[in-house]
């Protein structure tokens, strides 16, 4: 039966990655990965000879048609993320759907779970997690008012992706949508030299960054306790 991996990579430290990510890394025929220079990073250190080939969101279906052909010529092949596991806010869900779709029965797809910057955030920042809604990143524009009002009434912890170029938007938004007393926590640099988990209301959090503007950096995890 033919084989795909989908393999989880670490998130910051390049320590965070699975005995059994680093054996499959070294044994299949070709690694896809989302940037090629960053996944390179983490095959040198690990002595990693395998070669890559570029996948990402902006990739036509030529290419996902040259994956496919790859497969069906016997390639073992698998696929990473930049950061984290692949389709979980990351390019990959639908080269796997299409892989499922062309194959069916005939193909094994074969997740190598690990680093998930959501899951780490929501392991450190001490609020119930046994149910919590994930929405990934949210649009731009168009019905982003109306999540944060949808975020503000959920009885279930909600959690977001955010860039640093609209954390502060985000937190003015959150300020006005959940009032002057309930918590949001921030996770930004996650296993990384400058980790910070940090907490405190709206008001609170946009008047420490825009204080500290030095530490908008990197991604951000949003975390909005239930209410």
């Amino acid at each position: 039966m033919k084989q795909f991996y989908v393999i989880a990579t670490p998130i910051g430290n390049l320590e965070d990655i699975t005995l059994r990510a680093i054996r499959i890394l070294k044994e299949v025929d070709l690694v896809l990965c989302e940037d090629t220079r960053v996944t390179k990073k983490l095959l040198d250190k690990y002595e990693i000879k395998t070669p890559t080939m570029s996948y990402h969101s902006q990739s036509k279906l030529a290419k996902i048609d040259k994956i496919l052909d790859l497969i069906d010529e016997g390639k073992i092949l698998a696929l990473v993320s930049d950061a984290g596991t692949p389709c979980i806010s990351d390019p990959g869900s639908l080269l796997v759907s299409k892989i499922k779709e062309k194959f069916l029965e005939d193909i094994q797809i074969i997740p190598i779970p690990g680093p998930s910057a959501v899951i780490s955030a929501l392991s450190g920042a001490g609020v119930p997690a046994s149910d919590f809604l994930f929405l990934g990143f949210l649009p731009h524009k168009k019905g982003r008012e109306t999540l944060f009002k949808e975020i503000s009434e959920s009885k279930r912890t909600v959690a977001f992706y955010e860039s640093p170029h609209r954390i502060l938007k985000t937190l003015e938004s959150l300020k006005q949508h959940l009032g002057n007393e309930r918590k949001i926590i921030l996770a930004r640099e996650l296993t990384k030299i400058y980790e910070q988990i940090i907490s405190g209301t709206g008001e609170e959090l946009l008047k420490y960054f825009e204080q500290n503007l030095d530490k908008i950096k990197g991604e951000f995890v949003v975390i909005v306790p239930e209410k």
